[in-house]
């Protein structure tokens, strides 16, 4: 059964201006289609208002603050977003646990009036809240907004991060058990989850995969035409080049060991990549940052595309969205075995040390058929946002009338 006719208050870590992707975002569109929806922004923190008082962002929530522009703005059919007129406390980093839940309270009750003050105004009627993993900011807000139903969504496992964990672990798992439902993009997420809330569910990701699909490339990038004309395999990989969740060792070793092929690397790079060794490899070629429009014209580029994940905390329960852009361009991918990735498991070949990314490479280049590339789209593109707002709305009609 699927949400509808229901006015629907969405919190969450990222607002509607973040310069990213959002799966908040998308499943609030999502819901919009067929219910009305309020995105609330999360409110200005006074750190953030002293260190970032020149940010465009901040300068305009200053504006809003002092009424020079209003807080409440209609961005779709049926849906609204709302800047709260409001100043927080910065408390992430308190060590008391008294005197984080005393401030965070304060908190909770200043964005409970904005909100309030919006569904007065948009005369919402018994409302469900979709909380984004706002595990401080919407910790009280069941209590003081008295809703029809608090769904918790999980799609990270923040309190790995040092940014979380001092109030988080504790503070998060409170938030789980006393929620409604409990809502995970992956499996590992829904296991953690369910050790708090029994009823907590895998409710899958949705992923936008228009722009991937290979009937649309019509041209090869200029900075991809050298490499291509080297006739050697291309082994790509596509996103953020981070240390915290890619394995530099994984890049090394089939760099060393596989010279005869080339890798591509599509993406900004941290200070670790910039100072690691697969810059002396002349079959490393690391072509930057792209816009979202450029990276299908990269991928099509590709004979194998990797996510080489290195496994932590922090990236274990982590549904990683560029393999579905790659299966839905029919791309053949080997990525790290994870709990999350089992889902992927029929496939794409999930690998267990760098010596496996060697094996599994030449597999793919092997064995890669018409057949397959068509399974791999039409597997890619059932992962839409119309399926995921579906199982949230399934987990929540399991425990509550709507």
């Amino acid at each position: 059964m699927l949400i509808r006719n229901q006015d629907i208050i969405v919190t969450g870590l990222q607002p509607w201006d973040i310069d990213i992707g959002s799966n908040c975002k998308n499943i609030a569109l999502e819901f919009a289609k067929n219910n009305r929806v309020l995105y609330v922004n999360a409110a200005l923190d006074r750190m953030t208002l002293l260190c970032k008082k020149n940010d465009p962002k901040v300068q305009r929530r200053k504006r809003i603050l002092h009424s020079a522009e209003p807080d409440l703005l209609e961005i779709g059919p049926h849906l609204w977003n709302l800047y709260p007129k409001t100043i927080l406390e910065s408390i992430n980093q308190i060590g008391s646990d008294n005197l984080f839940d005393w401030l965070n309270k304060i908190n909770n009750r200043r964005m409970a009036r904005q909100i309030l003050s919006a569904v007065k105004r948009l005369d919402f009627k018994d409302y469900i809240i979709f909380c984004d993993s706002d595990m401080f900011r919407s910790f009280y807000l069941k209590e003081l907004l008295n809703p029809k139903a608090f769904i918790y969504y999980t799609r990270d496992n923040l309190v790995a991060v040092d940014y979380w964990k001092k109030q988080g672990i504790r503070v998060e798992a409170a938030m789980m058990k006393k929620a409604d439902v409990v809502v995970a993009n992956s499996t590992y997420l829904a296991k953690l989850a369910e050790a708090f809330n029994p009823h907590s569910s895998y409710v899958g990701q949705g992923c936008d995969v228009s722009l991937f699909d290979q009937k649309l490339i019509e041209r090869i990038p200029q900075d991809m035409l050298p490499i291509k004309e080297e006739g050697k395999p291309i082994i790509g990989y596509i996103g953020a080049l981070k240390a915290l969740r890619l394995d530099i060792n994984v890049l090394l070793c089939i760099a060393k060991e596989r010279p005869n092929w080339n890798i591509v690397l599509v993406g900004p790079e941290d200070e670790p990549f910039k100072t690691s060794d697969l810059h002396q490899f002349d079959n490393v070629h690391f072509l930057g940052n792209k816009t979202e429009p450029e990276l299908p014209l990269y991928l099509s580029t590709f004979d194998v595309a990797i996510n080489p994940q290195i496994v932590n905390e922090v990236t274990v329960g982590n549904y990683p969205r560029k393999i579905d852009e790659y299966l839905a361009m029919g791309k053949p991918v080997v990525a790290t075995k994870t709990e999350a990735m089992s889902v992927f498991a029929e496939y794409v070949s999930l690998a267990s040390t760098k010596e496996d990314y060697l094996t599994m490479i030449q597999k793919e280049l092997d064995t890669n058929s018409s057949e397959k590339i068509t399974e791999r789209e039409l597997f890619a593109r059932t992962h839409t946002w119309e399926n995921n707002v579906q199982e949230i709305s399934n987990s929540l009609v399991k425990v509550i009338a709507i």
